[in-house]
């Protein structure tokens, strides 16, 4: 077992929680947590499918593990079980807190247009922006 690897207490609440295999036949020869422990590897490594350690199984059936639970749901699913749970026993605390000192708006959202002020919503009449001059006024006959 790696150092990152699941615990026997983390498998056991895990377990119960995961898909029931539906192909009868051979047995495998990958466990489903050799599996998931390599697919926690990779989330945690940030390596490349191809760098995960032989111990947890060939990288291509990690990678279909994963690929096929996110696809049907299956980690939303755990994710949202083990949520609710701790919540319940309140374990979470659901407190959002937004320090304005991170949030900022993009550069290009500095000097667009506004709604409204584009040339084309301006009365015909209407002065420009630019100002006047005496060399820019019309000449007293």
């Amino acid at each position: 077992m790696g150092c990152g690897d699941l615990t026997n207490g983390q498998w056991v609440r895990l377990e119960p929680l995961l898909p029931q295999g539906i192909k009868p036949g051979r047995p495998q020869v990958w466990t489903r947590r050799q599996l998931i422990d390599g697919i926690r590897w990779r989330t945690r490594a940030g390596a490349p499918w191809r760098d995960a350690p032989e111990r947890y199984g060939p990288w291509e059936r990690v990678y279909d593990l994963f690929r096929s639970w996110q696809r049907d749901g299956t980690w939303a699913r755990i994710l949202t079980r083990l949520q609710a749970e701790a919540g319940a026993k309140g374990l979470i605390t659901w407190d959002v807190n937004v320090d304005p000192t991170v949030c900022r708006a993009h550069q290009h959202a500095a000097g667009a247009a506004k709604k409204g002020a584009s040339r084309r919503n301006r009365p015909a009449g209407s002065s420009s922006s630019r100002p006047t001059t005496a060399s820019d006024a019309p000449a007293a006959d």
